[in-house]
């Protein structure tokens, strides 16, 4: 999986379908104590994801850079450290991880602003071929 918008759309279908495994799971036992970690599994690793993939998709030149990948990395590690962090936290296990997966999550959308605002949306022609010609960033 080299590409950058693949790796996101996998991961966001890994991160939704766990999710979705998840809130059966609370459903089926009435437990719904968890539904904060639950939500922000979803939101994170399935919505932020699939934009962030959708994105790069369509802005190859962007996906290509250096920061787009250390996005990927960020966005990653974020959910790892947010979900599990928030169950804790919900748990009375310590707020520790839950904090830290938040700034991870805040450095992920700063860093895609920052790709944006760099690289802007690639356009496309007719044919739905790349045509080389970018909307010029804010600023440029």
């Amino acid at each position: 999986m080299t590409n950058l918008a693949t790796r996101f759309f996998f991961t966001a279908a890994l991160c939704g379908l766990i999710g979705m495994i998840w809130g059966i799971q609370m459903s089926a036992s009435h437990d719904h104590t968890l539904s904060p970690a639950h939500g922000h599994l979803n939101l994170i690793g399935f919505v932020a994801m699939s934009v962030f993939g959708t994105y790069y998709a369509l802005s190859p030149k962007a996906a290509a850079s250096r920061l787009a990948n250390v996005h990927f990395v960020i966005a990653i590690a974020a959910v790892l450290v947010l979900t599990p962090g928030i169950a804790l936290a919900i748990s009375e296990s310590g707020e520790t991880l839950a904090k830290l997966g938040s700034v991870l999550a805040l450095l992920s959308m700063v860093l895609f602003a920052v790709v944006i605002f760099r690289h802007g949306i690639e356009q496309m022609n007719t044919a739905g071929q790349g045509s080389g010609a970018h909307r010029q960033p804010a600023g440029k």
